[in-house]
């Protein structure tokens, strides 16, 4: 039988942020935001999933529930408006790296977390002027746990004839390139016969190949802040063309 929250209650609440807890060690797996019940739903939305469907959060939740055990659901903070609920489910998502959620919060590459050594290094960097046609991925969620080239070819939702036309990657972390490589041959799709030796695969994603860009080129761009003019608050998709803004 699931909780559920009375209408009185979900009055009182308003826009919330909550946290999901694994009961076997304490572990915060997942942060959302939401009104009414939708802190249950993720439950629900297990029992409805194909194996072939199931997430890094549900296939938590189906692990949990196989034991007879109960999801912890916590109400972090609530009483706010839409935006404020945003802002602070994007702070806590960066707060528990164990979280399965697939997309930073609102605003991370521009202003989440980073050390002050970052924070320093970004403000004061100069500003990138391409002069090549280039693609920048963000790669913030992680750079901490693989080398740049790894966390940068692989795997990304891209149409592969606008990323072929690109003459340099530029890996991004918190609005600083930190990585300059050209592709060898062309983007390819991320099947096992691609890439051999990763564990996941889509039809749907795409990755390359290469090596880092000849010094000439690196030292144009690596350590340069990302302009403004490309960095969209609010905006999700961790890849962006320098191109556009060439055309």
């Amino acid at each position: 039988m699931f909780t559920k929250f009375t209408k009185e209650v979900s009055d009182h609440l308003e826009n919330y942020v909550y946290r999901l807890i694994d009961p076997r060690n304490g572990e915060t797996f997942y942060v959302g935001k939401g009104k009414g019940n939708r802190v249950f739903d993720h439950v629900k939305c297990e029992l409805g999933s194909d194996a072939d469907e199931l997430t890094d959060k549900l296939l938590r939740i189906r692990e949990i529930r196989k034991l007879g055990l109960e999801i912890g659901h916590v109400i972090h903070r609530h009483g706010m408006d839409g935006p404020t609920a945003e802002e602070v489910e994007a702070a806590l998502i960066e707060a528990y790296p164990a979280a399965t959620n697939v997309k930073s919060g609102k605003d991370s590459d521009d202003r989440g977390l980073m050390h002050t050594k970052q924070i320093i290094e970004r403000y004061e960097a100069k500003e990138a002027d391409f002069v090549h046609k280039a693609i920048l991925i963000n790669i913030n969620r992680t750079a901490a746990e693989k080398e740049v080239y790894e966390a940068v070819r692989y795997a990304w939702v891209l149409d592969p004839k606008r990323a072929n036309q690109a003459e340099v990657i530029l890996a991004v972390e918190r609005g600083l390139i930190i990585g300059v490589f050209e592709v060898e041959g062309e983007w390819r799709k991320a099947t096992p016969e691609n890439f051999p030796g990763f564990d996941t695969f889509s039809n749907k994603r795409w990755g390359f190949v290469g090596h880092k860009a000849p010094e000439q080129i690196a030292r144009l761009y690596l350590r340069r802040r990302v302009p403004d003019t490309m960095r969209k608050r609010g905006a999700s998709n961790p890849i962006r063309y320098s191109f556009e803004l060439l055309t």
